[in-house]
């Protein structure tokens, strides 16, 4: 048994583990104020073109999310997502959980597109009753996308143009970003998030980390005593320089960036095996997760060989599968997937 099931069933990239390592028996302050901490925030800000950039190390996504919202959201907001975004489906109501509605609206290919952006927020303020509602009080995009889909530089920056309009801050969440970034389908880089987007972070835990995630306020806009609100919800280490070494691996010689491109070399590998056995995808993707029609008899038969998800229902006999490569997927774990999708199709 194998798994395309998510990209972080693997541990950890080599280099990073050489690197904690390298620097485990040293004898370091804690929380954050160690001098690796300062060396990987200074080479984030450096990738990022950001040099008055402040740059957090969290263990998670979710963990990630949820503060980032809380810290921006007045009490009486609520954050606008596409209804496919991760935040509305995946975590569990952790925004809830403090406070805050998603505010949702109908996705297109997993992305918010800005003119329907500007009519939630158009009509919200045209209702006679809105000081008895959720506020639309900041918008949230994911890069890729759920479905694996990207934004354009232009629509970013549409979307970016309404949010300073109406004076609400635009986050993007960047679990799978150098995936995103490493795609010939984005003309997005990471200097170009940081200069149109309010907050975001570089997910490492998706991109050859153990854990970890760097959230980037790229002109020094962090909300006011952001190093305590991390502390209230329990999301700042006491060995701090634990994330911090990894990141400071992954952006040291462009490693973070060639290990997206190895995930997106793999994924063209995946697309050819599925579409040379004639199977069609649900939506195409640019990206490492690949989502394909099935129909479900074959879906048992598979599971019996590969781990996959299943992202819901196509019609009544056939499944969407959602199939991931990531910086750990090799080419006989492609060529290992040919053979089965082989004998099982019989």
């Amino acid at each position: 048994m194998f798994s395309f099931e998510c990209d972080y069933h693997e541990g950890a990239h080599q280099s990073v583990l050489l690197k904690l390592i390298e620097t485990n028996m040293e004898q370091l302050p804690g929380y954050g104020e160690d001098h690796y901490t300062r060396e990987a925030a200074d080479l984030i800000r450096e990738a990022c073109g950001c040099p008055d950039g402040q740059v957090y190390f969290f263990a998670g996504g979710t963990q990630t999310n949820v503060t980032v919202i809380d810290s921006i959201l007045r009490p009486y907001d609520g954050i606008i997502s596409a209804e496919t975004g991760h935040v509305n489906c995946h975590e569990a109501g952790g925004v809830e959980y403090t406070g805050h509605k998603v505010l949702t609206i109908p996705s297109e290919d997993g992305k918010i597109a800005p003119e329907r952006l500007r009519k939630l927020l158009v009509d919200f303020y045209d209702d006679e009753a809105w000081e008895h509602m959720v506020f639309p009080g900041g918008v949230y995009v994911s890069h890729p996308t759920e479905l694996g889909t990207l934004y354009t530089r232009s629509e970013l920056t549409a979307i970016a143009e309404i949010c300073r309009e109406c004076r609400i801050p635009l986050y993007l969440d960047g679990a799978r970003m150098g995936y995103g970034l490493a795609s010939d389908a984005s003309d997005l880089t990471l200097k170009d998030i940081a200069k149109i987007v309010d907050v975001f972070y570089i997910g490492g835990t998706k991109v050859g980390a153990l854990c970890g995630e760097a959230v980037v306020f790229p002109r020094g806009n962090a909300p006011e005593h952001f190093f305590t609100i991390m502390k209230q919800r329990g999301n700042v280490f006491a060995k701090g320089r634990v994330v911090a070494v990894q990141f400071l691996a992954l952006f040291t010689d462009g490693l973070y960036f060639r290990l997206g491109e190895q995930a997106l070399d793999m994924a063209e590998e995946l697309k050819q095996v599925f579409l040379e056995r004639g199977f069609r995808f649900y939506v195409e993707s640019p990206t490492n997760m690949q989502f394909f029609v099935v129909e479900n008899e074959l879906v048992r038969k598979l599971h019996e060989h590969v781990g996959f998800e299943v992202s819901g229902k196509y019609d009544e006999t056939h499944s969407i599968l959602r199939f991931c490569t990531s910086w750990a997927t090799t080419r006989e774990d492609i060529r290992r997937l040919a053979g089965i999708l082989d004998e099982v199709a019989r």
